[in-house]
């Protein structure tokens, strides 16, 4: 059997895979809420995720007591800069994805490495939410935690640390950081330099499924898991569901809702948008690269909208009012940038907002809409790949966007094809267990170990494609507007 940890957002979950895909056991554990002293910040203190990490292998380790772990897998949020000193301590809180201070950094790396040849060097554009830019704000604005800064790692690295006492990170997690240059998977010399950042801080870098650590004893202390038990380099929380959702080949796609959302397609090579709308990353699976764009606030904004207009209210109850609403909300549009926009729009400024409200819309509009508009910002990404030429002849459906039988259906109609969705999504953890299973030969390749355990439980054909594609371009008209306003 095989361990799977995803360092998530909200908490962190961990898996237990046997070899013929089935999980025998999951167990989770809250984080602190995240922290935002101004508008736009967002900050978690990592010893909370080794605390709620060691909390949720525990859980695991109870309900099997016994069992036998051959190998572990990380994975978790992205682009969290987590700063350590000499010694392996925390110097500061981390800096996570949301976080959108870091526009003045970004602005200065554009200036001094050049739009184009950031592009060619790293694949990406600088934005907020990579860890580099985050590391850039330190040194502007707390010179004298930057001074003491020994190592960098992103979140999901650092539990790993303390399971192991290793330095390590992906290839799909570092292309993240905007210091990997993506194409050849490597650090990149060039930008680092350019940023002042020294390449003795960057952890080594593996490929996902390799072993790249063991358990230490007071990592086995701290957990119960048996010292020297094998760890997998893994992948960021997007590498390992797309391995977990079997988004290997050209052509097949996954759409995640989660706290953001995710539409990443598969390549064979790096394809490059000139433009940075979309993120180019190597895989977590050898030789493979993804294409992926990213709304902030996909699953955020039904909680948003809960908590803010109905709290205490259940999911399904809001769902079973918005399903009695027709297709379209009645013209009814909410844009989701509630932490501003990446794809396509790359603005940390963009707002969210409901627009064409009428005294005859009810809640259940609110919701659909809400819905809606989540899924026509994940519709910009297809349609950027169908711009760039990257085939989509499949949608595999993730995440709470899954989960409802309503929210399928929209994706279904927004993206106009039919979605798939599994028998059993089991998100990051399991496609962490499944890079680490490779990694100890349980199965010869990553390829082969989702085609051992993942399958299509339904397809979801589109029921009102045309009134949504007309839907969809009403929401296009919605940005240009809000940014004329926001510019008056």
């Amino acid at each position: 059997m095989v361990l799977g940890i995803d360092v998530g957002t909200g908490g962190t979950r961990a898996v237990l895979v046997d070899e013929a895909g089935r999980v025998v056991a999951s167990q989770a554990a809250d984080h602190a809420p995240i922290h935002s002293e101004h508008i736009g910040w967002a900050e978690q203190h990592p010893d909370d995720w080794w605390r709620a990490a060691r909390q949720a292998i525990a859980g695991v380790l109870q309900a099997n007591p016994g069992a036998s772990i051959d190998a572990v897998g990380l994975t978790g949020q992205m682009h969290g800069c987590v700063m350590l000193d000499s010694d392996g301590n925390v110097l500061r809180p981390a800096l996570i994805w949301c976080d959108q201070r870091t526009q003045p950094e970004c602005d200065w790396l554009t200036d001094t490495i050049g739009f184009d040849r950031l592009i060619e060097l790293t694949c990406n554009p600088a934005l907020p939410n990579f860890t580099l830019t985050k590391l850039l704000w330190v040194r502007t604005h707390q010179p004298e935690i930057f001074a003491r800064i020994a190592h960098v790692l992103c979140p999901k690295d650092y539990v790993r640390y303390r399971l192991t006492g290793e330095f390590a990170m992906d290839m799909q997690e570092a292309s993240g950081t905007l210091l990997l240059d993506v194409t050849h998977r490597r650090w990149s010399a060039e930008v680092a330099a350019a940023a002042g950042i020294p390449m003795s801080w960057l952890p080594r870098l593996f490929e996902g499924p390799e072993i790249c650590a063991r358990i230490s004893a007071e990592g086995a202390a701290a957990t119960g898991l048996a010292a020297g038990t094998p760890v997998a380099a893994g992948a960021g929380d997007q590498g390992a569901g797309a391995v977990g959702m079997g988004i290997l080949r050209p052509g097949s796609v996954s759409s995640t809702i989660g706290t953001s959302g995710v539409v990443f397609a598969a390549t064979d090579a790096p394809k490059k948008d000139k433009l940075g709308r979309l993120h180019t990353m190597c895989h977590a699976a050898p030789g493979i690269w993804h294409v992926m764009g990213v709304t902030n606030g996909a699953g955020l904004s039904l909680r948003y909208f809960r908590d803010t207009f109905a709290p205490g209210t259940e999911y399904d109850v809001l769902t079973a009012e918005a399903a009695q609403v027709p297709a379209g909300s009645d013209g009814l549009l909410w844009t989701p940038y509630l932490f501003g926009e990446r794809t396509p729009h790359l603005d940390p400024k963009a707002r969210a907002a409901f627009v064409g409200i009428t005294a005859s819309h009810t809640r259940g509009h609110f919701v659909r809409a809400v819905l809606e508009g989540v899924a026509y910002s994940l519709r910009d990404t297809v349609t950027l790949l169908e711009e760039m030429e990257v085939p989509v002849h499949s949608i595999r459906l993730g995440g709470g966007g899954a989960r409802g039988p309503l929210w399928r259906q929209i994706q279904a109609d927004v993206y106009g094809q039919p979605v798939e969705l599994l028998e059993a999504e089991e998100g990051g953890a399991f496609g962490a267990a499944l890079l680490a299973g490779t990694g100890v030969g349980i199965w010869p390749s990553v390829e082969a170990a989702c085609e051992a355990t993942i399958r299509v439980a339904e397809t979801i054909p589109p029921r009102h494609a045309e009134q949504m594609a007309a839907g969809y371009v009403d929401y296009r008209r919605v940005y240009p507007a809000l940014k004329q306003i926001q510019g008056a």
